[in-house]
């Protein structure tokens, strides 16, 4: 009983961008089964200023070390996309425990949650505080997720003396994580569209550690000059972003989304 009234308060306290609904939805042909319970989505799917390029009629030393592309046809994920849909995942890990981190720069604050009991948090989000959200991606433990993880084909292409980790993430509408930077890496959509900001590591972009991307976006975003705007891009099923070293970088989820990134360290 304790254990669930700390759950239940932990879910009233903080936005998830992580929700699942407690009884299993059926797979769908509209998301997996990932629609939000309101139909809430932003429709807004803004510019696109980065390359798009058939995954296999490129050098990859053209785009690994200067700027990010995005990649069609990299892969063929047909089987991991099943295995991600609501159902699915419901079934085989709906009574584990995941860890939360808060969807500010620095992500410090952990709660860890039974990944049903995210449910009670519906499909919220927050326009200001990053603090106040908490992101269901990364911190995912190896083994409990090895047999998903063996069914993701990752992009063939990695960088030398690197090898690939994993992440994996379902976020809500609305949500996503403010400007930071870290290594190279990939990023690819499973359900639902997740938009991109980025900016190369000498154009340090304006924005508050703890404000949300979607208030970056409506607050700063449309009083940029042109020669602070960043590269952008929509990403959807199927495609996969690669970003260079230390490239800045923002996220805003427009669905409800499923996604994996391949971080190569």
């Amino acid at each position: 009983m304790e254990y669930n009234t700390a759950v239940f308060t932990a879910c009233a306290q903080f936005v998830l961008l992580c929700f699942i609904g407690i009884k299993a939805a059926e797979p769908s042909g509209d998301g997996g089964g990932w629609s939000s319970d309101s139909g809430f989505r932003l429709q807004d799917e803004g510019d696109c200023n980065i390359d798009i390029l058939d995954g296999f009629s490129l050098s990859h030393q053209q785009y690994a070390y200067s700027r990010p592309v995005i990649l069609r046809g990299l892969t063929d994920n047909t089987r991991f996309r099943s295995l991600c849909s609501k159902a699915s995942l419901l079934e085989e890990y709906g009574a584990r425990k995941v860890r939360l981190s808060t969807a500010n720069t620095f992500s410090y604050r952990k709660v860890i949650l039974l990944f049903q009991w995210t449910s009670l948090c519906r499909s919220m989000w927050t326009i200001c505080c990053g603090r106040k959200t908490l992101y269901f991606f990364g911190d995912n433990n190896f083994t409990e997720w090895q047999s998903l993880f063996e069914q993701y084909e990752s992009p063939p292409y990695v960088l030398p003396h690197t090898s690939g980790a994993y992440s994996f993430g379902i976020a809500g509408p609305g949500t996503g994580v403010p400007f930071h930077w870290h290594g190279p890496g990939y990023s690819e959509v499973i359900y639902g569209r997740k938009r991109w900001f980025l900016y190369p590591p000498d154009r340090e972009p304006h924005f508050h550690p703890n404000r949300t991307t979607l208030s970056w976006l409506r607050d700063t975003y449309p009083h940029l000059p042109e020669e602070e705007a960043p590269l952008e891009c929509t990403i959807r099923p199927g495609e996969v972003l690669y970003f260079p070293d230390r490239w800045w970088h923002a996220t805003l989820n427009l669905d409800t989304s499923v996604f994996i990134s391949t971080f190569l360290g």
